[in-house]
């Protein structure tokens, strides 16, 4: 390509370039700047350059909560939504499909989905795994975001998609962002009354994982908790 030819095409702003020469012609800052688009109080390319500064993994982004987001410079609730929104999308258009539905049939086929969904994750997120009679992945719904150490939980969240989706059973999982997979006595006692509400609806608790840095932890596998 001539001198010339570069030079035109570094004239041409984000849009334009990504729709004359395709998306992987843009750099990572260069997509992030259309990602957050207009409406801050500083340019989106000055903006994007400088989350990029901040994050020298810029899949640490992905991680962020929305709160943290909206509060480093020029981003606010828009943006920061705009880039949740964004990563949230990738995350699912590489997700298997409906004619790939994962089937479970013991912890460790989960052990990647479960990655995905929670590694590096700064506080704790209750997740439910709705399932098909054949034990396939029917959907998996985000129950619950909770503190540093601890995440609220009530039976009603969990089970109110399970009976929408006509699930026949379920798995809950969730992090210890302290990197230890052993299950806490709240974990067990929560255990404990979902197996009870499931038994209630027909609806079986198949398993509760706890996911830490390197281990994924079945409360079922280590004993299943019986009545208080």
């Amino acid at each position: 390509m001539s001198a010339g030819g570069r030079k035109a095409t570094a004239d041409v702003p984000e849009r334009d370039r990504l729709l004359r020469y395709g998306p992987r012609s843009l750099g990572i800052a260069e997509l992030l700047t259309l990602v957050l688009g207009p409406g801050g109080s500083l340019a989106a390319s000055l903006v994007a350059r400088g989350l990029l500064c901040h994050y020298a993994d810029p899949s640490a982004l992905a991680r962020q909560p929305a709160e943290v987001l909206q509060s480093l410079p020029g981003m606010g609730p828009m943006r920061a939504a705009r880039l949740q929104a964004a990563c949230e999308l990738g995350r699912r258009l590489l997700a298997p499909g409906p004619d790939q539905a994962l089937r479970v049939r013991g912890p460790g086929d989960l052990a990647g989905l479960l990655r995905r969904e929670l590694g590096g994750l700064d506080r704790e997120h209750f997740l439910a795994l709705y399932l098909d009679a054949r034990h396939r992945v029917l959907a998996v719904r985000t129950v619950s975001v909770g503190t540093l150490n601890a995440s609220l939980v009530h039976p009603r969240e969990v089970f109110r998609p399970a009976v929408a989706l006509q699930a026949a059973a379920l798995i809950v999982a969730h992090n210890h962002p302290s990197g230890c997979a052993r299950p806490s006595g709240d974990d067990l006692e929560l255990t404990r009354r979902l197996a009870r509400c499931g038994g209630l609806l027909g609806i079986e608790l198949l398993d509760h994982l706890v996911v830490g840095d390197d281990e994924l932890v079945s409360i079922r596998e280590l004993g299943w908790p019986g009545p208080p």
